[in-house]
């Protein structure tokens, strides 16, 4: 089993739902962070969602500031997507790291 970690990004993350990670086949993900940036000078509110689940609903994030969304880890299956929206348009940029497993 090859275990490999890769960082997946989205620039300007706005009010369209993004997906920033979808699981490839035959894989299983290891979400180990996801930080968000509010590239905006006024507050926003952020949402993630792992495998259709929220990780975060509608969460502030201050002016010219970041977060760290995740307090541990979560597994995500082949298939399962990581998304993210703001309330504000072109408004955030996210990394997620993974560990994925094949």
């Amino acid at each position: 089993m090859a275990n490999t970690f890769k960082n997946y990004t989205s620039a300007a993350v706005g009010t369209s739902e993004v997906t920033t990670y979808t699981v490839p086949s035959s894989t299983t993900g290891v979400m180990i962070g996801c930080n968000i940036a509010n590239i905006t000078s006024s507050q926003i509110r952020v949402t993630v969602k792992a495998a259709g689940v929220h990780i975060v609903k509608e969460v502030p994030v201050p002016a010219n500031s970041a977060i760290s969304v995740l307090d541990g880890k979560i597994i995500v299956e082949t298939t399962d997507t990581v998304k993210v929206t703001s309330n504000t348009a072109s408004s955030a940029d996210v990394v997620v790291s993974v560990l994925e497993q094949t």
